[in-house]
């Protein structure tokens, strides 16, 4: 199954890094492209709407808080997959450093293997990169 990941190493502690990203409902408040997210069916689903307009409508599959980890599928979207499902996970590397780890593997729809990695290696780099930012390291 093809698959992309992206990985980011901050000077910042793990809790720290948490309570920012760690929510299901967060993206917004970390990832600049994604202009809002709505809850539905009890927090479980989120209605993503992009700054362009796109709408992506994720499933929560699990959340560990206390291990900072958590994993969603795509229902709905512009993407051509189907069978995605992306984790998002922090491990702690130190007392006040730790690694961010995003990534997923889904099946291509009508286009290549290899196109869909970019998009979604696009995705998780661009993404990190946007946290990064936050902290400005």
């Amino acid at each position: 199954m093809p698959q992309a990941s992206a990985t980011l190493d901050l000077p910042v502690a793990i809790n720290d890094v948490w309570k920012l990203i760690g929510g299901f409902h967060a993206l917004p408040d970390w990832l600049p492209f994604i202009a809002s997210s709505i809850s539905e069916d009890g927090g479980h689903v989120r209605h993503l709407r992009t700054e362009d307009g796109a709408v992506v409508i994720e499933r929560l599959q699990s959340y560990d808080a206390e291990a900072h980890t958590y994993s969603y599928s795509i229902v709905e979207g512009p993407f051509p997959v189907s069978d995605y499902l992306a984790t998002l996970r922090v491990e702690s590397t130190g007392e006040s450093s730790c690694r961010v780890t995003w990534g997923g593997t889904f099946q291509p729809v009508g286009v290549s293997a290899a196109e869909v990695e970019g998009i979604f290696q696009g995705v998780y780099e661009g993404g990190l990169a946007a946290l990064q930012a936050h902290y400005k390291v």
